[in-house]
């Protein structure tokens, strides 16, 4: 399963257990991150679209770290004047992990198996008392 978000005005394509570089977000480091603007969620079975956005999904993330990237020259001349700049720049950045990529039908199939756990340990039970009066009454 993959997604393709909208974060920090860029898109980026994310799986689960990825480490994405964003631009500096406002999050300490271990802190969860969630991204709710999901422009395309895609499982084995389909692919959902989003108009802009896909509706009910979001995917969760966890900071690992802030940093900075690596050194570029800004090179300015203006020739015949004997005028030149030179300067650098780093461009902060944050290392997040993504940890899950939540959708609405995940979320109703773990409620399903979680009912049919809770049924089979009711059925469990009435056989259980049922077994016993059954001994009771012989």
């Amino acid at each position: 399963m993959y997604a393709i978000i909208e974060a920090c005005g860029k898109q980026y394509k994310v799986v689960e257990g990825d480490v994405v570089f964003f631009e500096k977000l406002d999050a300490e480091e271990g802190k969860k991150v969630n991204f709710d603007k999901v422009i395309l969620v895609s499982d084995e079975k389909e692919v959902k679209v989003g108009n802009p956005y896909v509706k009910g999904v979001k995917v969760e993330g966890k900071v690992v770290a802030h940093g900075k990237g690596k050194k570029i020259i800004v090179f300015k001349m203006k020739p015949k004047k004997n005028e030149r700049t030179k300067q650098g720049h780093r461009q902060p950045y944050t290392k997040v992990e993504i940890t899950a990529i939540k959708t609405p039908a995940a979320k109703t199939e773990k409620t399903a198996e979680k009912k049919e756990e809770k049924a089979e340990v009711a059925e469990k039970k009435t056989t259980t008392k049922k077994a016993t009066t059954k001994k009771v009454e012989a």
